[in-house]
Parts: structure tokens; C-alpha cells; sequence
């Protein structure tokens, strides 16, 4: 049986809008094609110190206090995420995860929370509070070589910058910065992003390239996924996309 292993870093904390559920997503859309689906948690007081066996590192999203809260904890495993990020590991960054991958998220009050600076965008968040991008949001990008049209949920104050490979074109709502016009970022093995919802939920053709990419990475013959029967999730989707896209025209 084919098998994938997830590390999922500081889910009690990471957890914003249900971004939880994207685990189970992924572990639903596993087991309907009889792939065994494995997640450990890493938590602020986990001995994991090896993070070579795992196809996919998950970080979900934080307010200012739970980024606080675990920095440390990533600081102190910056290696061993540098090293999977190297030997080819996915990581899907939601939000909170997603700033912390950067150099840097500046918060409103001025403090510099350090990132990893695995990637080479910033965050900044503007003195004054209220001024955020929240709202639905549709962005548009290439998957595994498919336009596709994602969906899902924004809410940061943080302005991300110097953002080389976004992951898509905004076509509805704000994106990485207020007027950047494009949201998140992505590599082959990265999806960095600001989508709540969960974003998996509303996305099935974004998990099954998580999928597949986790279960070929080490397979000298990639194999292609089984469909499955998405009839309700796209459903969902077209209603979505018609009356969001519908009410962007009108304005």
C-alpha cells in the first residue's frame, strides 16, 4: 500500500478558520483510493528531531500571539526544515505559517518576529490596526500544469512583499499585499498562502497535487491519482465562483 507521512507542526496553536481541516482532507481523499495516510503532530514540547521521513510539513495559520508563541519551536528546527525543503518534502504554509517561512513579520506594533527565512519575502503590518484585507478571494494558477481557479478566505493584517513566484493572479479579493494583485507563494513543493476556509476543502484539485507530488517524489515512475467523484465539491465551486465573480463585475 502506498503511504504518505505528514508532520504537522503546532496544531493547537495553527489552527485559524478550521485550517486543521486541511488534514483531514488530505486523509480523506487518501484513504478513498487506499493510500494510507500518516500525521504526527509536532508540538511546542515534541522530541521529534528528524524530519527527513516525512513527504509533507503543514503549518497552519496564527494571530500575532500564536506566532509569538511558536517561533521559537520553528527557530529551533530551522535545519532539519531546511534540509526536507532541500531533499524535496512539501510544505503547504496557511497564513501565520506561511510569513514565518520569510525573513520577517513585522507586526502593527512595530516587534519583529524573525522568520526562518527559508524564502526571501517579508511582512509587514501597518500601524494602524484596522487596515486589513479580509473577504472571500479567488486567485488563478497554474497546477501540475491545469489553470485552475482557487478559493478560499482571507484575514491578515500583514503586507507580504518580495514574493518571486506567487502562487496565482487575484481575480476577487486582495492577495498578498492591499494593491499587489497577486497572492501566496509556490514552488513545485511549496504552497505558501493566505487562504483560509479550509483551503483544501474548497480546492480538491490542490489536495490531489499534494497527493500526487508526495507520493511520486521518490518513485523513478510517477503514477497518476485515481479520480474520485467531486460532483458536490465542484458544485459548490461553480455557485462560488459565479456569484463572487458576478458581484466583482458589478463594482
Amino acid at each position: 500500500m502506498d503511504e504518505i507521512k505528514i508532520l504537522h507542526m503546532f496544531p493547537a496553536l495553527l489552527n485559524l478558520y478550521g485550517d486543521s481541516g486541511n488534514m483531514e482532507v488530505l486523509k480523506y481523499r487518501c484513504a478513498m483510493r487506499n493510500i494510507r495516510c500518516t500525521v504526527d503532530e509536532y508540538n511546542i514540547d515534541s522530541d521529534i528531531t528528524d524530519f527527513s521521513g516525512y513527504d509533507l510539513i503543514y503549518l497552519g495559520g496564527g494571530a500575532d500571539l500564536e506566532q509569538n508563541a511558536i517561533s521559537g519551536g520553528l527557530m529551533k528546527n530551522k535545519e532539519e526544515i531546511f534540509k526536507a525543503h532541500a531533499a524535496g518534502a512539501f510544505l503547504l504554509l496557511i497564513c501565520g505559517g506561511y510569513q514565518l517561512m520569510g525573513k520577517f513579520y513585522r507586526d502593527s506594533n512595530g516587534i519583529e518576529i524573525p522568520g526562518l527565512g527559508l524564502f526571501d519575502y517579508y511582512t509587514t503590518a501597518s500601524r494602524e490596526k484596522s487596515s486589513r484585507c479580509i473577504g472571500n478571494i479567488i486567485v488563478e494558477a497554474e497546477i501540475d500544469g491545469v489553470s485552475t481557479k482557487i478559493i478560499g478566505f482571507e484575514n491578515h493584517g500583514g503586507m507580504t512583499e518580495n514574493v518571486k513566484t506567487p502562487l496565482g493572479k487575484v481575480l476577487y479579493g486582495f492577495g498578498n499585499t492591499e494593491k499587489s494583485g497577486y497572492e501566496g507563494y509556490f514552488e513545485k513543493n511549496v504552497i505558501a498562502t493566505y487562504l483560509h476556509g479550509p483551503l483544501l476543502s474548497k480546492n480538491p484539485a490542490v489536495a490531489d497535487y499534494i497527493i500526487k507530488y508526495c507520493l511520486n517524489r521518490k518513485k523513478s515512475q510517477p503514477a497518476e491519482l485515481a479520480p474520485l467523484d467531486d460532483t458536490i465539491e465542484n458544485k459548490c465551486r461553480e455557485m462560488l465562483l459565479e456569484r463572487l465573480l458576478k458581484s466583482n463585475e458589478k463594482d
